[in-house]
């Protein structure tokens, strides 16, 4: 049986995005997290973190176009007397998967700030710079200006975000949504009825 605490009701693939969660969420333990991924009513994406039940919804517009453009918060803050503003920074997601991924992972490090003991004011540019570091480390996505030109990295990835959420608890090995795991590994599991006794060592994301 699927894990209740994972459940995806939109049209894409759940093990592929359980995955994509599961790989980007370690070394963090969240085995308590609940993630919901469902369909927005009228918004291109949201997201929310409920910190009290550990609960992080994910919600994709059904009419999205990709590749999809969003809008990052991640160049530093300035200001004068009269305003502030921020460098205006993009990243272009080519995929639902990689745009449900990165709002996981925004909301996610709303939800490690809040298990390290630090405020949870003022952070949504952090969330980004966590979120747009794995897009751009692990799937290949560039940060980019209004112009398509690259932003160096320096321009906004210049916080320790790790030290940031280093109290957060940690695991080895980590076993996020653990009857997912086991209802995946079972489906995998070869019938070696009449074979003889073995051991079979389930497959791994």
């Amino acid at each position: 049986m699927r894990d209740v605490r994972f459940t995806n009701v939109t049209a894409l693939d759940s093990d592929r995005l359980h995955a994509l969660f599961v790989r980007h969420t370690q070394p963090y333990c969240h085995e308590k997290l609940t993630v919901r991924v469902r369909y927005s009513r009228s918004s291109e994406f949201s997201g929310s973190c409920y910190y009290r039940d550990s609960r992080i919804f994910i919600n994709l517009g059904r009419k999205n176009k990709y590749p999809y453009r969003l809008y990052v918060h991640l160049a530093k803050a300035q200001s004068n007397s009269r305003m502030w503003w921020r460098r205006a920074c993009f990243l272009t997601v080519e995929n639902a998967y990689e745009l449900a991924l990165f709002i996981y992972l925004h909301e996610l490090f709303h939800f490690l700030v809040k298990q390290a003991g630090r405020s949870t004011r003022r952070k949504e540019a952090m969330c980004d710079r966590f979120a747009a570091r794995v897009l751009v480390d692990h799937v290949g996505r560039r940060i980019t200006d209004k112009f398509n030109h690259d932003v160096p990295r320096g321009v906004w990835d210049f916080q320790d975000l790790d030290a940031l959420v280093a109290a957060a608890p940690r695991v080895g090995q980590l076993l996020l949504f653990p009857e997912l795991h086991a209802a995946r590994a079972a489906r995998r599991r070869p019938d070696l009825s009449g074979i003889g006794a073995t051991s079979v060592r389930s497959a791994e994301l």
